[in-house]
């Protein structure tokens, strides 16, 4: 069964790496470097799209039965660089976080039942045995892109295409926001915004969550490409809004006034990026 391609699929936002070439071992190398000269590849929407019309069955399919064979392209310096789905994997990765938020069990069981959870955790298992050092290329995050992640970007990777309304016969398009850079250079932002936080305030939530995200950036090449994709948040949030979102530039004006030693300024900052994206997060519970 599949889900209609007009229907937009919301509402989560993701952090990509996209590797060149020579990243891969053979045969993946070769099976993507055919795969990119292909005229079209698929996009975000679509990715979710299959990924949603697994879980309509009874009894549904969190998880694949195989891994995907398709992929994100872009460039980068005129370099084909390339962002595996891994649907599979990051389908176990999310069944595990659903898991741990603490779902009430009758919610669990009547999304997911016991039966099918214990086989994909099985299978998972199964599976890291064979793949102890596996990673995605891919995070996602619903309702929200966490803070951290902007730690990454600077104002000048910001790109904003404004959407496109639905004229007659001619189909519209949704407005796109996103962040590119290199990855030298995000490491290089996440290691300022780490000393500077270290350097001022006491370890907690920002510096643990800004080590993890260190700690995965270093599985990949350096000179991949990093991206952070509102993705389907832009159905969620007013056109304008996008327009004047600038969450990057506001959390690196905060990590300045840390290394200069206002704490005050910091604080402020940080304050009102947190209260922006959590009115972001707070439209889950809306009607």
């Amino acid at each position: 069964m599949s889900v209609p391609s007009s229907v937009p699929v919301p509402y989560a936002s993701y952090l990509r790496v996209y590797e060149p070439l020579a990243a891969f071992p053979e045969p993946e190398r070769s099976h993507w470097a055919r795969y990119a000269r292909r005229p079209r590849t698929p996009g975000a929407q679509e990715e979710l799209r299959r990924s949603l019309a697994d879980l309509l069955p009874t009894p549904p399919v969190p998880v694949p039965v195989h891994e995907s064979g398709e992929a994100f392209v872009a460039h980068l310096d005129g370099v084909v660089v390339i962002c595996p789905w891994r649907t599979r994997l990051r389908g176990w990765l999310a069944l595990e976080e659903l898991v741990a938020e603490g779902y009430p069990g009758p919610v669990l069981d009547a999304m997911l039942p016991p039966v099918v959870r214990a086989q994909v955790a099985a299978d998972h298992e199964r599976w890291l045995a064979r793949n102890p050092d596996a990673r995605p290329w891919i995070r996602t995050a619903v309702w929200q892109v966490p803070v951290r992640w902007f730690a990454l970007f600077g104002d000048e990777d910001r790109q904003y295409e404004p959407g496109v309304p639905k004229e007659g016969d001619e189909p519209g398009r949704a407005p796109v926001l996103r962040y590119r850079t290199t990855m030298a250079q995000a490491r290089r932002r996440l290691a300022r915004a780490l000393r500077a936080l270290r350097e001022s305030i006491d370890d907690g939530p920002m510096t643990e969550a800004l080590i993890e995200v260190g700690r995965w950036l270093e599985e990949f090449h350096p000179r991949a490409l990093v991206e952070l994709d509102f993705g389907g948040l832009v159905h969620a949030v007013p056109e304008e809004w996008l327009a004047e979102e600038r969450s990057a530039a506001r959390l690196a004006e905060g990590i300045a006034a840390l290394r200069a030693g206002d704490g005050e300024a910091a604080s402020e900052a940080y304050g009102r990026l947190a209260e922006r994206w959590r009115a972001i997060r707070d439209l889950r519970f809306a009607n």
